[in-house]
């Protein structure tokens, strides 16, 4: 599981704030650390409807928890924890990371997401023409390239687009492509506005992105697709060990089913082998074009056009299905889309322009002009050796003097010098020294102006010192819980064997059966499958005997299955023999019960698992007896008295 994530689960009950009011009272010590009703109090009601168990929604109860969550905190820090190397390290880089979401501009964040949005809800159709250039290609090449574009985009004014994507394609250094339907965040940026700001019919001026130069052709747009809600039975086609019908078979055979006019949500919580929507009747979650890992899937649900459409069978990557549709819908609305849409944008190329902004607004709260600084003496020490990455500074460099000042932080020669000589390459097109050192100064500027704003965001930002503060006690309770529970239980293989043999009467398997199930949406066919069972027939002769080439009226499900099992009734009767009919799932069921695997105790190995889970529930519970017996834990009764008043009104 992921670490940010169990941090996360560790401090949602936990949300800390240092800063106290002087009227603030004391709710109770661990050892001389006081711990405030202000903080108690947010905590509570911060987190009440997160909680399910009801008794810990009780202010006792939920004490409790809070107590025990302050004494695992002193714990860790009596050992030392938040000294580690490993522990600094990373709070340092989470600080980073939750720094990035507040080194940003708002304004033009929000506009990019508007504008996302509006093409979210537009598919264009386009086709381009790219001829590849490095993005340090020399202004020749350039022009070079442009011109190239010129001439080629009225070529495909006069000729087509077919006619010249045919001839100049060659796959290396010029390419000329149908892109199909497309919306915002499926090209890089550039190209996407290019796109979009191109008329149906139109062909676009050159322009330029990472990977070089561009004409674009767009022959058309529509309204996206929007949202599908579908259910599908699915027979798996990867099983290794078939023991009833090929998955095709099988699924024929269930179109048929559906063509006799039997009920589909019925078949699916029959046959469905997809276990995570056949109880449901086989409904799947809603989703947009893009979103499934199964392109073929996609284009048959979008292929469905009335609610109550069900496709014919068709296979996918895992295997084969039967859809039905439940609803249609267009794009979104837009208040619904913008979390998504600000990750994306977060993500994309156009965050470029974010920086940007971002860049120009620091410049203006720490006062810096726009006048670069007297770089002429890194122009004199900087040669052609740069180019090739040989690069150094020389022995005598000027480290110490004084670069520029960003509010009363002093940045030197040397740092600028060292960000030079790490960022040389060993190919690199060549320039003019003074336009390398302006543009690398521009660059070290924007990084240095960054790294001053996050190094004082907890002084600038209150909510982001906040988040600081709460991850700081998860990532000590979890470096905590990790040493002392976790990693203990699994490896103290004496102590789980022992707990295992001690609570023995926790770990046994249900009772089961080795059966054969038919299912029928007729209970005069089942009646009939019932006698022919009797008569020890088949399930292969019973088949023959019932249903023909159009015709499917019964279907059989063979296996082990515990009472739970979708195709057994909740009253039916674990005992050997030919059962008697039951009504289930809109249908009607009878099976062969083969054998019945009673009660019985798993092995060591069989429950190691959930044995671990329980030991280490079981050193947690002693564990934390041990910690109110080392910390001293004072409550003062007045105080919760008056807590209890406030958070029960």
């Amino acid at each position: 599981m992921n670490k940010y994530f169990l941090i996360l689960v560790f401090t949602l009950c936990f949300f800390t704030i240092k800063a106290q009011n002087s009227n603030d009272e004391i709710l109770f010590t661990v050892e001389n650390d006081p711990v405030y009703v202000s903080e108690f109090t947010r905590v509570f009601n911060k987190n009440i409807e997160l909680v399910k168990d009801e008794s810990q929604k009780d202010v006792d109860e939920y004490l409790k928890l809070f107590v025990n969550y302050k004494l695992k905190l002193k714990e860790a820090k009596t050992l030392g924890l938040n000294e580690k190397k490993s522990y600094i390290n990373e709070l340092s880089s989470y600080k980073t990371q939750l720094a990035s979401n507040y080194l940003t501009d708002s304004k033009v964040t929000d506009e990019l997401i508007e504008e996302a949005y509006s093409r979210s809800i537009n598919e264009v159709q386009a086709s381009h023409i790219l001829i590849r250039l490095s993005e340090n290609a020399t202004p020749q090449d350039t022009l070079q390239a442009y011109n190239q574009l010129l001439k080629l985009r009225n070529r495909v004014f006069n000729e087509g687009f077919e006619a010249v994507k045919n001839e100049v394609h060659d796959g290396k250094n010029v390419y000329a492509e149908d892109l199909g339907y497309f919306s915002s965040f499926k090209m890089v940026y550039d190209f996407e506005t290019a796109a979009y700001s191109t008329a149906v019919g139109e062909v676009s001026m050159p322009f330029k992105t990472k990977f070089g130069y561009h004409i674009v052709v767009v022959t058309d747009f529509r309204t996206s697709r929007g949202e599908r809600t579908v259910a599908h039975i699915m027979i798996d086609n990867q099983k290794k060990d078939q023991s009833q019908d090929n998955p095709e078979s099988r699924i024929n055979d269930i179109y048929l089913k559906l063509q006799q006019g039997e009920d589909f949500e019925s078949l699916a919580k029959q046959f469905s082998e997809d276990q995570s929507s056949a109880s449901k009747g086989g409904m799947l979650s809603p989703f947009t074009g893009g979103q499934l890992s199964s392109l073929k899937f996609e284009n048959e649900a979008f292929a469905l056009e009335k609610v109550g459409d069900i496709s014919k069978p068709f296979e996918s990557e895992f295997g084969w299905h039967i859809i039905k549709l439940y609803d249609k819908k267009s794009v979104e609305s837009f208040e619904t889309m913008k979390g998504v849409l600000q990750e994306k944008v977060k993500r994309d190329s156009r965050s470029q322009l974010i920086n940007e902004s971002l860049i120009s607004t620091l410049k203006k709260q720490y006062k810096i002009s726009d006048k670069r600084p007297d770089l002429n003496y890194f122009v004199t020490i900087v040669n052609d050796g740069y180019f090739v990455g040989s690069w150094k500074l020389p022995a005598d460099f000027k480290a110490n003097e004084t670069l520029l000042k960003i509010q009363d932080k002093k940045i030197t020669n040397g740092d600028f010098g060292s960000f030079l000589e790490k960022n040389q390459k060993r190919q690199m097109p060549k320039t003019s020294i003074k336009n390398l050192v302006d543009t690398s100064y521009d660059a070290f500027l924007e990084k240095q102006l960054i790294l001053y704003k996050e190094e004082n965001l907890e002084v600038e930002n209150q909510d982001y010192a906040n988040i600081v503060e709460e991850y700081r006690d998860g990532l000590l309770l979890f470096d905590l819980m990790e040493t002392e529970i976790w990693n203990a239980a699994k490896t103290d293989s004496v102590g789980l064997q022992k707990y295992y043999k001690d609570n023995k009467e926790n770990y046994f398997w249900n009772q089961r059966v080795d059966a054969v199930v038919a299912s029928s949406a007729k209970k005069a066919t089942i009646k009939k499958v019932q006698g022919l069972l009797l008569d020890k027939k088949t399930p292969e002769q019973i088949k023959e005997t019932i249903n023909s080439e159009k015709t499917i009226d019964v279907i059989f499900t063979s296996g082990i299955m515990d009472a739970q099992h979708q195709s057994l009734p909740e009253s039916f009767q674990f005992k050997t023999g030919i059962s008697e009919i039951y009504k289930f799932n809109d249908g009607y069921i009878v099976a062969n019960v083969l054998t019945v695997l009673t009660k019985e105790l798993k092995t060591f190995e069989e429950a190691k698992g959930s044995v671990i889970s329980d030991f280490q529930n079981y050193k947690e519970a002693n564990w934390i007896l041990s910690l109110e017996s080392k910390y001293k834990v004072t409550i003062y009764p007045a105080v919760l008295e008056k807590v209890k008043k406030q958070l029960n009104k």
